[in-house]
Order: structure tokens, then C-alpha cells, then sequence
């Protein structure tokens, strides 16, 4: 097993909340995680057809077997639970409720509903450049990180990428996207899904991407809606300072796992990527998930966003601490050139920010302290502190 950093967090906050919640994306290693951490309690998953139907028919019954607690997998496909686990955990500050979903819509939905308070929140995502790190499924080729994602079955199992993404997508869109939502034309629904991962890195224009697939655009709002739902993209918002310059009100779109986008560009190998059209943008978002992958491993929300104004001058990532914005300039260039600088250094002066205070991050191998901003290879960016 791959160590996992969010375990430390998970064991801290169970001493506070009878009731735990971990959602992420699926294959992303929760069950793993969860039976790890908590050897102790019996394991239930509710995609189980006969777990399910005993969870449905005589809830307070199924529940009243596991007097210490349990671990219940896939939870939201028995709604019916939540209610009477409120009422246990309102009689019983002793018990444990170790709740995991990867349909966050659903999930969320329910827990707001009947455990808002009772319950601790955490996400996980697929592995993170430190959890890889130390281990013997390292590479120091950033690409075929990019290439082969951070799905933990993909390095445990040896799993070849493309056979793993296949099946993830297929799996995905005939199950989980029919107990969402019902998509009628599942063909528009997978071209969409595509042409979503040819804009990585972009702002979403729904307009554009509706007239692509040939959709209304309130459909196509929707179905960004499931994709965020189920943990295949996420999106950026800008960061909204003015500046006395006008912004980019619309937020850009990222994979939660690259390897998923290169599978969806029918990119088939690493080699690939070094004449892909999409090789910056899938860098930046490799990046970006890594950042956002330090936040939630901590328990934290996400404390990301991005600035562009009305020129078009941007800066990649803007962390927003509680006294400061730190600037992050994302490069895939092996090697850097003072103009990668200067972006940030326009956004430094508009902000009255130092340069000490910014990142350049890129994909060569060295770090540096230069005159204009901090220059940190992709390999460390545990030094771009989030808190």
C-alpha cells in the first residue's frame, strides 16, 4: 500500500466526529484507505446488490447489526441510512460511522439533509507527486506521470494506462452518469466529455462547446455539473481583485487526473505529449491538481484561483492566504527564461507583491532564488507553502 498523507488527518479528526465522510474519485483509493485506518470496523459496500436491498427493506434493522459502528461504502446508493445514522450518533457519542461515496452530488446532498454538523468531510484524490515520491513507482520524467495519471491501481496492479482508462471511461459512463442523471444520448454525451479535455487549462465557453457537440447550452451547464459531481473535471474561479482593471469573470476547466484527459485526447504514449498540442496545458494542470491535491490532503478546502485581465496578462495560480496572494507562473519548459517572469512581475506591481513572494514553477530539474521570483522545479513543490 501507498502510503497516503490524508491518513494523518483522518486519524486526527475521528477523535472529534462519530461520523466520517470520504469521498473522491472512484479508484482513487478510498476503500483502501478507509480499511486501513479503521481495522477494527466491519467493511459494507452498498453496491453490493444484497447489502443494498437489506440497507433499503429494514434500515434501523441493518444498521442495529453493527453496535461499534461500520465502514459503509458507496453509501448514497441507500439514502435511507442517513436519517436513522443521525439518530445512533445523536444517542451514541461512541459509535463510528465511516461513511465513502464517489457521487459527490448525491452524497453531499444527503448529508446536508440529515448529518450538516454530525459529520467531518474529507476528499481524496488520486495520488500526489509526495506520495509517489519515496516509492519504486517514481519516475523522474514528469510526462509519464502525466501520461500514466495517479490513479493508485495503475502503479499497484502494473496496469497499462490506456487499457485502465478505457475501462475507467466505459465504467463511468454507463453507470455512474445514468444513476446522475438520465442522458438520453450517451454518443453526445462521451463526444462532450471529449471535447472538454481538448480545453484543458482554458476558460469554459459553454457556447462554443454546446455548438461542438450540437447541444443547448443549459445542457451542456448540466453536464459540466455532472462531470464536477462525479470527480472527472474541476474548475478554477478567478480570483476577483480588481486592480482597477477589468477581469475574467468565467472560471477554466481542469481534469482531476491528467492520465484521463491524455486517454480522452487518444494520446497513446508518452512520446506523445512532447509534440501534443495540448502538452502545456496538460503540464499546468498536472500542476494544478498537485497544488489542490496539498489542500485537501490536509483538510483544507481549495484556496486556488487564477487571474487574467482584459489583455489577456495572466497568472496561472493565485493561492489566497489569509494575509497574502502568493503568484504561481506554471511553465512546461525544461529549462526558464527571465520572460517566463513577466507576467508575474506585472501582477506583482499591481498587487504591491514582492518578488520573493512568487513562484515560477517549471519542468526542469533545479530550484532557484532569481531577482524576479522563485524558480521551482515540478519535483518540489511541497516549498509553495498552501496554508
Amino acid at each position: 500500500m501507498i502510503q497516503r498523507v490524508l491518513t494523518k488527518k483522518l486519524i486526527e479528526i475521528s477523535n472529534y466526529y462519530s461520523v466520517l465522510t470520504i469521498t473522491g474519485p472512484r479508484q482513487s483509493g478510498k476503500t483502501t484507505l478507509i480499511k486501513s485506518v479503521f481495522k477494527d470496523l466491519p467493511y459494507i459496500s452498498l453496491e453490493n446488490p444484497d447489502s443494498k436491498k437489506r440497507a433499503e427493506d429494514d434500515p434501523k434493522g441493518f444498521l442495529n447489526n453493527y453496535p461499534k459502528g461500520v465502514i459503509l461504502d458507496e453509501v448514497q446508493n441507500a439514502p435511507e441510512l442517513f436519517s436513522y445514522i443521525q439518530g445512533i450518533v445523536d444517542d451514541n457519542q461512541h459509535i463510528k460511522f465511516i461513511l465513502s461515496g464517489s457521487q459527490n452530488f448525491l452524497l453531499l446532498d444527503k448529508i446536508n439533509q440529515t448529518l450538516a454538523g454530525r459529520t467531518a468531510v474529507l476528499k481524496l484524490l488520486p495520488l500526489s507527486l509526495n506520495e509517489l515520491k519515496n516509492t519504486k513507482y517514481w519516475s523522474n520524467n514528469v510526462y509519464t506521470l502525466i501520461y500514466n495519471g495517479m490513479y493508485p491501481r495503475i502503479y499497484d496492479r502494473q496496469i497499462p494506462a490506456n487499457v485502465f482508462y478505457a475501462n475507467y471511461i466505459q465504467t463511468y459512463i454507463e453507470r455512474d452518469v445514468r444513476s446522475i442523471k438520465n442522458i438520453g444520448n450517451l454518443t453526445n454525451f462521451s463526444r462532450f466529455v471529449s471535447l472538454c479535455a481538448g480545453r484543458i487549462g482554458q476558460i469554459l465557453n459553454l457556447d462554443a462547446i454546446a455548438s461542438d457537440v450540437g447541444i443547448a447550452t443549459n445542457t451542456a451547464k448540466e453536464w459540466i455539473s455532472i462531470l464536477e459531481a462525479s470527480y472527472i473535471i474541476h474548475l478554477l474561479k478567478p480570483h476577483h481583485k480588481n486592480f482597477n482593471k477589468r477581469l475574467v469573470k468565467r472560471p477554466k476547466l481542469y481534469f482531476y487526473d491528467t492520465g484521463l484527459a491524455c486517454n480522452l485526447l487518444q494520446i497513446n504514449d508518452e512520446k506523445q505529449l512532447d509534440i501534443h498540442f495540448a502538452k502545456g496545458n496538460l503540464f499546468e494542470n498536472f500542476i494544478i491538481n498537485n497544488l489542490l491535491k496539498s489542500r485537501f490532503n490536509t483538510a483544507n478546502t481549495s484556496n486556488l484561483y487564477f487571474w487574467r485581465d482584459k489583455h489577456g496578462k495572466e497568472i496561472d495560480c493565485i493561492i489566497e492566504k489569509a494575509n497574502s496572494l502568493i503568484p504561481v507562473e506554471i511553465k512546461s519548459s525544461s529549462t526558464y527564461q527571465k520572460e517566463h517572469f513577466k507576467n508575474m512581475n506585472y501582477w506583482n506591481k499591481l498587487a504591491e507583491n514582492s518578488n520573493e513572494n512568487s513562484y515560477l514553477v517549471y519542468a526542469g530539474n533545479e530550484d532557484d532564488t532569481l531577482p524576479y521570483g522563485n524558480l521551482i522545479s515540478w519535483k518540489n513543490l511541497d516549498k509553495i507553502s498552501l496554508e
